[in-house]
């Protein structure tokens, strides 16, 4: 393993899987830079006082605009880069990249993918169009010669848990995706960020795809209300919705709604996550079996407990 002094750069710290890594980050005992949009009096308060916690725990909190010679300044006092840009915002990689590439210092790039393994899948026209940007990003890294780490984390697990259960909400109606039965991988965000944090400080990594597909992790939806069921106590009405009205759906959406809904055929309905390993792929449980990430079932515990997270919180 490298020197723990590597000195990482996260863009899109202050966002929904961001923050998680800047933490996973500092935990691990890294030097963490943030690059932020610069805080004014238009910027919410949540992200004001996410911007004190990680002063308060040593991060360095960089403000700039996604503007080359700020972003080139910056990457030159740092080892690794890792992006968590939302989806508006992927195609601003571009930026970071021309800046990388100038800068000639940085030992790996992780870009923002963090999802299903967009090189290996096929989706709905509206998602396959929001993966094709994703994709350009990697052959860009690629053709730049920039050591990268590409990673595909699956489902952000507390996330979709709250999309496919609604367990703050008082109904029993529970939509299910095609029949039910399609495994999915659903990985509690703070696991996400520390398999990210290690990958990208892992020589074994180099230049390669790690897959996050932990086997107690990999659940359908029948078996995940089930066992919601027994947790919650209660009884819950499954409302079956069939695979042609999700794809009539992708079709007669008005874009960005198109692509939710392309998303949910992809991984709940044709199962894009369940392509086979094969002996050259890079699994994180398997690259680090010591690290004791929450399972699914651990993960139910925390709703059993837990507020409610903000309405917005995946969309910051």
């Amino acid at each position: 393993m490298e020197s723990k002094m590597n000195k990482i750069l996260v863009f899109g710290g202050t966002g929904y899987i961001g923050k998680y890594m800047v933490k996973a980050s500092i935990s691990l005992g890294y030097p963490t830079f943030v690059y932020t949009h610069p805080i004014n009096a238009k910027t919410p308060s949540s992200k004001i006082q996410l911007c004190k916690e990680f002063k308060s725990l040593g991060v360095t909190l960089v403000e700039g605009e996604v503007e080359h010679e700020q972003i080139l300044k910056v990457i030159k006092q740092v080892d690794i880069v890792i992006c968590t840009f939302p989806y508006p915002q992927v195609m601003e990689q571009l930026k970071i990249i021309d800046a990388i590439k100038v800068a000639g210092n940085i030992k790996r790039f992780l870009p923002s993918d963090f999802g299903v393994e967009e090189d290996r899948i096929h989706p709905l026209p509206p998602f396959q169009a929001f993966l094709d940007k994703k994709i350009k990003i990697r052959r860009e890294i690629e053709a730049a010669g920039i050591a990268y780490t590409f990673v595909s984390a699956n489902c952000f697990g507390a996330y979709f848990v709250n999309f496919l259960l609604r367990p703050y909400e008082n109904n029993k109606d529970i939509s299910v995706y095609g029949n039910g039965e399609t495994k999915a991988i659903l990985n509690y965000e703070e696991d996400v960020a520390m398999y990210t944090i290690k990958v990208a400080n892992d020589p074994r990594a180099h230049n390669r795809i790690v897959v996050y597909r932990p086997s107690k992790n990999i659940i359908t939806q029948n078996e995940l209300i089930l066992l919601w069921q027994k947790k919650s106590g209660q009884n819950f009405n499954k409302v079956f919705v069939p695979e042609e009205d999700i794809i009539k759906l992708s079709q007669n959406l008005p874009p960005p709604e198109d692509i939710p809904i392309s998303i949910v055929h992809s991984i709940f309905v044709k199962g894009d996550m369940n392509f086979e390993l094969g002996e050259d792929d890079l699994e994180a449980s398997k690259l680090y079996p010591d690290y004791n990430y929450m399972s699914v079932d651990q993960l139910l515990d925390k709703f059993l407990v837990d507020p409610p997270p903000p309405a917005s919180a995946a969309f910051e």
